[in-house]
């Protein structure tokens, strides 16, 4: 039988002289019960993997150690979802649950909620994913004094794709960059998506921005130019760089996509106002370059046409290399920024489903 240790405090109140007597006394008594059941919080998953525009489960249940029970029975349970970031000392509120009262906050208000599936269950359920849902998140389950955490990673199915504008190479402080990859269907990637695109193959010579404020690379194939030929493979780091002032590429990630990618068959060659207005008149709109990029890589899109894109570059997208048509790699091949007004090419059009 656990012991018990009573810890007696007197405190004694003073007060106004009183009819019935002259001072008021009173006795508290805390009980403390030695190595009582501790609140543990777990997560059966450390990473959940998604897509943009599906739904996903990230699990938390809570126990008390040493016994089956959810609850003490004697404070309501909170249970709160926090999405961490880059800098450790912020987090931002996700949802938060106390009884039958329920918030969500930010652009995850009506796609959120928990799934509640027992007693102890405290897994949150976020519907139609998006782009910005990826990173951590931490579930913490607190009753009275009690409180334990556990974190689960949302990893997102899709491609990292290295971008600059059509000023050129190195042309993008941070948050020029971060708007670059909105504009192109995406997000800034982060360090984890572009190690994964390394581990996958991609090599690129030119530094870029990553959503953690950043500048690196990846190299398969170390070489002269790209920090030296007898280095080993790896993601070059330049460390972090003023936000507003310091000026490099930036490294995009896009997802999924619910729509359909495509090459518009026209009679003619299109200047870039010919090739917007010719989507149009298909039900379309000119294609971004994270679409082109998704379509390659996700759906295995192949066509050795050059096309116009959104942001005034010529790009065809190749999965199965062949001669004339990038013959020693699949890739999404980059033709350039040409003139708007005199250079003709095909277009590649996106219709997105409602």
């Amino acid at each position: 039988m656990k012991s018990l240790l009573f810890l007696v405090l007197i405190s004694v109140c003073w007060a106004e002289p009183h009819p019935d007597n002259s001072s008021l006394e009173h006795e508290r008594i805390i009980h403390i019960q030695e190595n009582g059941p501790r609140l543990l919080v777990v997560a059966e998953q450390a990473k959940i993997f998604s897509h943009r525009g599906g739904n996903v489960t990230l699990p938390c249940k809570f126990y008390h150690e040493h016994t089956s029970t959810a609850g003490s029975g004697t404070h309501k349970i909170r249970v709160k979802w926090t999405k961490l970031t880059s800098d450790y000392l912020k987090e931002v509120d996700v949802f938060v649950a106390m009884g039958h009262h329920r918030k969500s906050y930010g652009n995850y208000q009506g796609r959120v909620f928990l799934r509640e599936s027992s007693e102890n269950d405290a897994s949150l359920i976020i519907t139609n994913i998006i782009l910005e849902d990826y990173g951590r998140y931490k579930c913490e389950v607190i009753e009275g004094l009690e409180d334990d955490t556990a974190v689960v990673a949302l990893n997102l199915e899709g491609v990292v794709f290295p971008y600059s504008p059509r000023l050129g190479r190195y042309n993008l402080n941070f948050h020029e960059a971060q708007r670059a990859c909105l504009d192109q269907d995406s997000v800034i990637a982060s360090f984890d998506q572009l190690y994964d695109a390394w581990r996958s193959g991609l090599d690129w010579c030119n530094a870029g921005w990553l959503s953690d404020g950043s500048v690196q690379y990846p190299i398969t194939k170390p070489r002269e130019p790209c920090g030296g030929k007898n280095t080993v493979p790896g993601v070059r780091n330049y460390g972090f760089w003023d936000k507003d002032k310091s000026r490099y590429d930036v490294f995009c990630f896009t997802s999924n996509f619910n729509g359909r990618f495509y090459y518009l068959i026209h009679p003619t060659k299109l200047t870039y106002d010919e090739a917007v207005q010719a989507c149009m008149k298909d039900g379309a709109q000119i294609a971004k370059v994270g679409q082109i990029f998704a379509a390659w890589k996700l759906l295995g899109y192949d066509r050795c046409d050059a096309g116009w894109l959104a942001d005034g570059s010529v790009r065809y997208p190749i999965s199965r290399p062949r001669k004339r048509c990038s013959p020693n790699e699949a890739a999404v091949r980059f033709v350039g920024f040409p003139d708007k007004k005199h250079k003709l090419y095909g277009v590649y059009c996106f219709r997105a489903y409602n």
